[in-house]
């Protein structure tokens, strides 16, 4: 086990675990979706796989870090504390910033320093969270007139409407979740190193 584990299990798992049981009997203590994965490998492959297409191909003009944030900001927006916090340290690493950035950006992203074009494609996934018939026209427009592509536009939507799945997917059946933030960012080089495939992989593994 690693060393931000054994920090997170005797800090977090005792108290949250009995203030939180999950809806169903996961057969583990892993924490949101990687208790829900470990119950259910056969689905935690395809989930893992879309994950890993949708936010660390290198076949993408958005970067790893803007797509990590989309992500955050929707899982945010639908306030699944384990989602947003996961993958707003991996925003924050890959944009070697602060988390206190992300919280910033998630909280008001229009006073933030981020470019137009992202700031557009924001307002995209917020709007997909809401409902897909909530984007609009102009949405996509502003989008465009910012620079953004059709390409970049599509991901942005395929992401927010993933993360609205697998928000609802964790807090559906009440998973918990640390509450310490600064485990999340401990984490996030390991599995920016390992990937979201490989890094399920070891777990679901590990309890067999």
């Amino acid at each position: 086990m690693y060393q931000w584990e054994n920090e997170w299990w005797r800090k977090d798992m005792y108290y949250q675990k009995h203030l939180s049981m999950a809806h169903i009997d996961l057969g583990n203590d892993e924490p949101g979706i990687r208790g829900l994965m470990v119950y259910s490998p056969e689905t935690a492959g395809p989930l893992n796989q879309l994950a890993e297409l949708l936010l660390r191909s290198d076949d993408n003009s958005l970067s790893k870090g803007e797509r990590e944030l989309i992500g955050a900001y929707v899982s945010h927006l639908n306030d699944c504390f384990f989602c947003q916090n996961v993958h707003g340290a991996m925003a924050g690493h890959y944009m070697q910033c602060d988390i206190s950035e992300i919280e910033k950006i998630k909280s008001d992203f229009n006073s933030s320093d981020l470019s137009d074009k992202m700031k557009s494609l924001l307002r995209i996934a917020a709007s997909v969270q809401k409902g897909g018939k909530y984007v609009t026209e102009g949405d996509i427009n502003a989008a465009k007139k910012n620079g953004a592509s059709d390409k970049e536009i599509h991901d942005t939507v395929l992401i927010a409407a993933a993360f609205c799945m697998f928000n609802r997917y964790v807090d559906g059946l009440n998973t918990w979740a640390p509450r310490d933030i600064q485990v999340y960012v401990n984490r996030a080089p390991m599995r920016a190193h390992d990937g979201y495939v490989a890094s399920i992989d070891k777990l679901i593994a590990s309890k067999k």
